[in-house]
């Protein structure tokens, strides 16, 4: 099925006959390129209006409308009789677009103030401003790509290691949508052998045929769970591995975020209780991706904002996938401190090499550092890099489900569990055929072949303005 947005609706071919797939009539507008300085500033203008709106404020040897596509034409960007600035245009005419419309693409200096007067020019000509990724949701809906390439844009946006980007790019390839489809047909063949027998009763299902659907179904059960396994991967691709840094005040904690690194993120002070928030960054590490949180020190305060900060500790650790807990070797061993141990993947730290050991701490299995001097750090990432391997939270492949894609696998598994169950027994083919067709739609959701307008608003919803 083709789509073509009008207002909120989805026109299918039978509904279309022959028209072309284009958007609602209007012609929007943005700036792609970051906001702030740069060299070059990107602005957009795509929708049925989009090269008339060029020809209003282009000023060059030839209109934007005598423009062979994809090749960039030097000219001025006027705005009425003032000039703006000396620009690169480029058209590229539907449907062979990134949106699938014609689209406009300006290139200007990259100040915040020319840039914001070339899309000023445009909205006056005629554009509407875009909303949070429009052109890409243009995009989808003209058959552009699918649901999950229009999710790998933003995943491209934001990755952070290799291994993200190899995902991204992948799924904008198509591969995750690939596989969603090759199920989606594993269905459609299922459920129409299924509603021909009960269309044509007097054909009839050999029991050994029965079997065979089983198998079928198992196949492609086997294929969704596949899928759903590689979830956690893809919360780690995208969110990057949560490790919690935590342990007594002034043990040097707020030190620690800060070595690993590289700069001053978090005051360093004796004074305790300094840091009241959890204070979180990213870095790589050797590939993986990993968020470190820095915590309010655990202790008794009668302080309403130190307490608050040890709340949010306690919270930070139930949702950690590893545990860095730190204490002073130079200080006697807490009596609790056997007891601040979790169930959690968990590396106790030993800071402080620099100084004398506390006989307390002589039989204590802890690796010993020292964020003054970067004593033991290299061993410290080794350890959190074998942690996170032995606990199965490196992602190794490249291809990850997000969260919405595994609440629709979940609920197109249970469907078919449903119908597998069914057909153990003497099989009620009406009940199976239901169960299929809730499972079909489910898996469907994933590529946006059908699904709601408010599953569409989310995730379109995450993208910058002008993409």
């Amino acid at each position: 099925m083709r789509r073509c947005v009008e207002g909120s609706i989805e026109k299918s071919d039978e509904l279309m006959g022959e028209e072309e797939c284009v958007s609602s009539g209007e012609t929007i507008a943005a700036i792609s390129t970051p906001s702030g300085e740069g060299a070059i500033a990107l602005i957009r203008i795509s929708g049925p209006e989009a090269i008339a709106i060029a020809d209003r404020i282009y000023r060059g040897k030839e209109n934007p409308s005598q423009f062979p596509p994809q090749l960039q034409h030097f000219g001025e960007i006027v705005n009425g009789e003032q000039l703006i600035d000396q620009v690169m245009l480029s058209v590229h005419r539907a449907p062979a677009s990134y949106t699938g419309e014609d689209l406009v693409e300006i290139s200007c200096h990259g100040g915040i103030l020319i840039s914001a007067k070339v899309l000023e020019a445009c909205l006056h000509a005629g554009a509407r401003a875009a909303r949070p990724g429009e052109f890409t949701e243009r995009a989808f809906h003209n058959d552009k790509l699918d649901l999950t390439q229009a999710e790998a844009v933003i995943d491209l946006i934001r990755a952070q290691t290799d291994l993200a980007l190899r995902s991204a790019t992948e799924q904008l390839e198509g591969r995750l949508g690939d596989a969603i489809r090759k199920i989606r047909d594993g269905f459609i063949e299922l459920i129409a052998q299924i509603e021909a027998s009960i269309d044509f009763p007097e054909e009839g299902i050999a029991p050994d045929e029965t079997d065979k659907l089983a198998a079928r179904l198992d196949s492609i059960r086997e294929q969704i769970s596949r899928l759903l396994a590689t979830a956690e991967q893809g919360r780690i691709l995208r969110e990057g591995v949560r490790v919690v840094i935590f342990g007594a005040t002034n043990a040097g904690k707020s030190s620690l975020l800060n070595r690993l690194l590289g700069f001053d993120r978090a005051i360093v002070s004796t004074i305790p209780g300094t840091t009241r928030d959890t204070i979180e960054e990213v870095i790589n590490l050797r590939g993986v991706p990993v968020r470190l949180l820095d915590t309010a020190g655990v202790r008794d305060s009668q302080d309403d904002l130190e307490r608050e900060g040890i709340a949010r500790t306690r919270r930070s650790l139930q949702t950690a996938d590893l545990l860095l807990h730190i204490a002073d070797r130079n200080a006697p061993r807490p009596q609790d401190f056997a007891e601040r141990v979790t169930d959690q993947p968990t590396i106790v730290l030993l800071n402080k090499s620099d100084l004398p050991e506390h006989p307390d701490w002589e039989n204590e299995e802890a690796l010993r550092i020292s964020c003054l001097t970067d004593d033991g750090l290299r061993g410290l990432e080794e350890k959190i890099l074998e942690t996170i391997t032995r606990g199965n939270l490196r992602a190794q492949s490249s291809v990850a489900i997000n969260t919405r894609h595994r609440d629709c696998l979940r609920r197109a598994l249970e469907s078919c569990n449903r119908a597998r169950d069914a057909m153990k027994d003497a099989p009620a083919l009406e009940f199976i055929s239901v169960d299929l067709h809730d499972a079909l739609k489910a898996v469907g959701e994933v590529i946006g072949e059908v699904g709601t307008e408010d599953i569409l608003d989310s995730v379109f919803s995450q993208f910058c303005i002008g993409k």
